[in-house]
């Protein structure tokens, strides 16, 4: 008998997922509710339509998007190979010609044998075999049928997001360890600021250009989640009474406590990236990177991602997901894209593309292994699936998810460090690969 499977969603990740599953053999049923319904950001029924930027990141194979990208196109993405067939000149990066991009994947998926495309809004989730792939602006209808099974509390629909920075490219001499009131371990890296500090650094951020809301990502703030310069355009002293507030948390050189302090958390185990803990943010990104390097110990920082705060449908995955990306207590529906909690275009194809995989395995009979941490794709399961859930924040790719070999920990270099993990990722993929082909 033929094994079917059903994806709802035509973005990236429902895209890449359906292409995966078909080429193994399985025959899909795939759903887009596009064009006969059309969401707030999307214009077309094509599928893959992307609707925020044209770029899929760096091409270059020795940072981490590129090496997420480069995992894709040895497994034969779709999506990959989309993008280079519609490519556009845009220096270092990958970027594509929106049109010609979504137009190339309609008509492989179209074209495929194994593939029935239906132009239908699912309101249900099926109780058959299922990839749930249907985006950052799910439909109301698929969105209450989620939250019914799994409790309201465990879906999230903004997307609060603080920056991450390089714990390497962090200033010591300027910084201590410290939890509030000295409860705990000294989980926290505190980044003190005297009274003039704080002031240019407020007076910086009110003068910083803003991302302008799209119509549909609602201009009211949410108190948990309030971006950093809403606080400061409420008083000078906000900011101050909220997450820079400096109360318990005595600077040890000099025994008192500074006027104002920004906290980091470890973001991994391995410590080798940290959050602004409360520093969500519509700043841009070179507004970022100029503002938040006035802050001491932060002067030369390298952002391996940048705060954000957008609509998107996400749920709290480190409590839902299993590693093989199926809900907990129902192991017929799989999670992709970026309801399942990443960032980004390639991430959310990634999670497309191993739930594809790991469908396919599962109605063929097979053993799929588990993905090796030490790749890109390994890292963003790792990231949704065991990050406490308290903290759980969805994320781009970044080498702050990448375990560093011991081996690298031993070299000064930082590009030979780097390079020694994307080698290390890309034998350990292929690995992986040639089991599940």
């Amino acid at each position: 008998m033929t094994q079917r499977l059903i994806v709802i969603g035509g973005g990236l990740a429902g895209s890449e997922a359906a292409w995966q599953a078909a080429q193994r053999g399985i025959r899909v049923r795939l759903y887009e509710m596009r064009p006969q319904k059309l969401t707030e950001a999307h214009t077309t029924g094509l599928l893959g339509e992307l609707v925020c930027s044209n770029s899929l990141r760096s091409n270059d194979p020795y940072t981490a998007p590129g090496l997420l990208k480069k995992e894709l196109a040895m497994a034969g993405s779709l999506i990959m190979e989309a993008a280079e067939s519609s490519s556009v000149p845009a220096g270092s990066a990958l970027a594509v010609d929106r049109t010609i991009f979504a137009e190339f994947i309609t008509r492989k998926l179209s074209g495929h044998p194994n593939i029935e495309i239906v132009s239908e809004e699912v309101t249900r989730l099926p109780d058959t075999p299922a990839i749930l792939a249907t985006g950052p602006l799910s439909s109301e209808a698929m969105t209450r049928a989620l939250a019914d099974c799994i409790g309201g509390d465990y879906l999230y629909f903004y997307d609060a997001i603080a920056p991450i920075i390089d714990a390497e490219s962090i200033d010591y001499t300027k910084v201590y360890r410290l939890s509030r009131y000295g409860k705990g371990s000294d989980d926290y890296l505190n980044c003190p600021m005297e009274k003039d500090e704080y002031e240019r650094f407020h007076q910086a951020i009110l003068e910083a250009d803003k991302v302008t809301p799209r119509g549909f990502e609602e201009n009211r703030v949410f108190e948990g989640c309030m971006p950093i310069e809403a606080m400061a355009s409420r008083g000078i002293d906000t900011p101050r009474f909220g997450p820079m507030k400096p109360v318990g948390l005595p600077d040890p050189k000099t025994g008192r406590e500074p006027y104002a302090v920004v906290q980091l958390r470890a973001e991994n185990r391995e410590m080798t990236a940290y959050n602004m803990v409360g520093f969500q943010t519509r700043l841009k990104w070179p507004e970022q990177k100029k503002v938040f390097s006035m802050i001491p110990g932060l002067e030369h920082a390298e952002f391996l991602r940048y705060g954000s705060l957008h609509r998107n449908t996400f749920i709290n995955a480190p409590l839902l997901l299993n590693k093989d990306l199926t809900l907990k207590g129902r192991d017929t529906l799989y999670i992709a894209g970026q309801i399942s909690g990443v960032e980004g275009y390639i991430e959310s194809t990634a999670m497309g593309l191993l739930a594809g995989i790991q469908a396919a395995a599962v109605l063929t009979g097979k053993q799929v292994p588990g993905v090796p941490h030490t790749t890109a794709h390994g890292a963003l399961v790792r990231h949704i699936t065991e990050t406490e859930s308290r903290h759980f924040q969805p994320s781009n790719i970044n080498f702050g998810l990448l375990p560093v070999p011991p081996e690298a920990l031993k070299m000064r270099d930082k590009k030979q460090r780097r390079k020694l993990v994307v080698d290390k990722a890309v034998l350990e993929w292929a690995a992986f690969l040639s089991q599940v082909s």
